[in-house]
């Protein structure tokens, strides 16, 4: 039996309804002030699942300054390693990222197969309530925000601006949401130049994807990179982010 046909007024609806236009919005760090010397930022996310002890302990090991976007999932399941970041407050800079790890789009939609908040009301929550779990936890309140996927729509980055955040974008992307192998992870960080915000992830101890981001943390310091969080540096991001 074939499937049944849309009524043509349903067809004609759906085939008016525009396209949902989403932004990956980039961001830029203020460069070094040491000739032949690059600064980055590194930035985790640490979304759900567990600490990823192969990255936390070359952090602390090798003494690298780092910027760590929490959820409020995260959070509950991973006491231990928020410890070790609340005792090194000379290190990590804890941000918001989010309270269920929910798109910050405020259409409903797909966004990597995962459903966006879909709504004004249910980005709010998303943002607000990652904040609150944060504070609960003994974090400061937090400054930046960055939405599962990194991705927004143009509006939902307008109300999360109205809610005082600056949203953390990145450029270059460290390990493909954790999915990459060792070995690239490894190169693209490793390439990062003067001016570059790092993204990759914290929190998926059996990706190889980890492997490649602590060699890569050792690598850059071999080359004298100056590592900085969001919080001590000036930053321009597009799409009106940082603005």
């Amino acid at each position: 039996m074939p499937p049944p046909i849309a009524s043509a007024p349903a067809a004609i609806g759906l085939a008016k309804a525009p396209p949902i236009k989403l932004v990956e919005p980039h961001l830029h760090i203020g460069r070094s002030n040491i000739p032949g010397h690059a600064r980055i930022a590194l930035t985790f996310d640490a979304c759900m699942g567990q600490a990823d002890e192969r990255i936390l302990s070359t952090l602390v090991r090798e003494r690298i300054p780092a910027t760590i976007f929490v959820t409020a999932r995260w959070l509950k399941r991973n006491p231990q390693a928020l410890a070790v970041f609340l005792q090194n407050p000379d290190l990590f800079e804890l941000e918001n990222h989010g309270e269920n790890h929910i798109p910050a789009v405020d259409a409903p939609t797909l966004v990597y197969g995962i459903a966006s908040a879909g709504s004004p009301q249910a980005v709010k929550q998303e943002v607000e309530g990652g904040a609150a779990a944060m504070v609960a936890s003994g974090i400061p309140a937090p400054h930046w925000f960055r939405g599962s996927t990194a991705k927004y729509d143009l509006s939902a980055i307008g109300e999360i601006r109205t809610m005082g955040y600056r949203i953390a974008g990145y450029s270059v992307n460290g390990d493909g949401g954790s999915l990459l192998g060792a070995a690239i992870t490894e190169k693209r960080i490793a390439s990062a130049k003067d001016g570059d915000v790092v993204i990759s992830h914290i929190n998926q101890p059996t990706h190889a994807a980890g492997e490649g981001v602590a060699k890569a943390l050792i690598d850059l310091k071999a080359k004298g990179t100056e590592f900085v969080r969001l919080q001590d540096v000036e930053d321009m991001g597009d799409d009106r982010t940082t603005e």
